[in-house]
């Protein structure tokens, strides 16, 4: 199957109403920006990984290639960040490479939540059995993500290892089990899955889950050199659709990933209207200690190290290019009549010198006609 499109929506352009809405939106993003409140730490705290995925946008690997933080450390810049914070409105996510190849992983979750700070995890579940996700829940995890990236073949394929979609989906039904952690599926969509997302929704939906993120993939770290991976234009825009019909449907809550302005589609595949949080709300230590937003951004943004910096004081004092965006106002945003909307895409698709790789409404204009 070629398309999931049902009807296309013959234009673009928000709606009178959504425009309004979007209107108050963008009032409501710059009081955001002005407070920037952290509420989501990321700790990229191996480049270790199980998997060699075609897809990804780290820098990982079998081995990390620097010295991990410990967990003293970092539990040391979160003790360093507790008077500023309120520890119950700030997630902490452990990401990686793979997390839980890291085997202290349940004690940096034990310290967070002893401080009173929910965690989580995001897998490829390779590694999540019912002994670790019974010591997980003792340590108090508070969210997990799963990676499913489409059935056995595409999967496999994409991640790199025969077993990876059993193990995936093994972890997909020990996490439907449990009543006490927060969880989601995602999927990164891409054209040996593309037509196959009906049959997986369904798959989804007879297994309980109930929350269900997509990504298109972009083309950074090995993406970059895989054109293969890249949806057609047509293929973008009847996502949008599919996301749509599917949160219709009910019977799944389905979402497009955070990054890019979508137009007409705002308020529609996302539970909010688009906004880069990253740098205003978003705040991550990288492996070796470098202080970023995202952990998605692998250009050169970042904003200093723990080992020198004090993790607060580069949270107030700097992120200047997270939360002023005029630079980004150049090639084909400057003339743009959504930027008021957009403002350069997220900040994870400009390269070091700023330039944007992919503009998602440029791509759904080209997949609509």
């Amino acid at each position: 199957m070629s398309s999931l499109l049902t009807r296309k929506c013959p234009s673009l352009k928000p709606s009178f109403r959504q425009k309004l809405a979007l209107d108050a939106h963008c009032i409501l993003r710059e009081d955001n920006i002005q407070r920037h409140r952290m509420t989501t730490l990321f700790w990229e705290c191996t480049l270790r990984c199980n998997l060699h995925c075609a897809h990804c946008g780290s820098d990982c690997r079998s081995e990390s290639g620097v010295k991990e933080l410990s967990v003293e450390q970092f539990i040391k810049v979160i003790d360093d960040l507790t008077p500023h914070v309120d520890p119950h409105q700030l997630l902490v996510i452990f990401t990686g490479g793979e997390a839980l190849v890291r085997k202290d992983i349940e004690d940096a979750g034990l310290a967070l939540y002893r401080r009173g700070f929910p965690w989580g995890i995001v897998t490829n579940g390779m590694l999540l059995d019912e002994r670790r996700l019974e010591s997980l829940r003792r340590s108090g995890i508070h969210t997990a993500t799963v990676s499913l990236d489409g059935f056995a073949t595409a999967h496999n394929a994409m991640r790199g290892h025969p077993r990876s979609y059993e193990r995936a989906w093994h972890a997909i039904e020990l996490l439907s089990r449990t009543d006490d952690i927060l969880w989601d599926v995602v999927t990164c969509v891409h054209p040996a899955n593309f037509s196959s997302l009906p049959a997986l929704r369904q798959q989804l939906i007879d297994q309980g889950v109930k929350r269900w993120r997509l990504f298109a993939i972009f083309p950074v770290g090995r993406a970059a050199m895989n054109s293969a991976l890249q949806l057609t234009d047509e293929q973008y825009y009847d996502l949008m659709t599919f996301i749509c019909e599917t949160n219709q449907e009910e019977q799944i809550h389905a979402q497009y990933g955070c990054e890019g302005y979508l137009g007409r589609f705002e308020g529609k595949v996302r539970d909010q209207f688009y906004h880069c949080r990253a740098g205003v709300n978003v705040a991550s230590i990288l492996c070796d200690g470098s202080i970023s937003a995202c952990p998605s951004i692998r250009f050169d943004y970042k904003q200093g190290n723990i080992h020198q910096d004090n993790l607060w004081e580069v949270w107030e004092q700097r992120f200047e290019k997270y939360r002023d965006r005029s630079w980004a106002r150049t090639g084909i945003c400057t003339n743009c009549k959504e930027w008021k909307y957009c403002q350069g895409n997220g900040m994870h698709l400009h390269d070091d010198e700023g330039k944007l790789l992919v503009c998602h409404l440029e791509r759904l204009n080209a997949g609509a006609h």
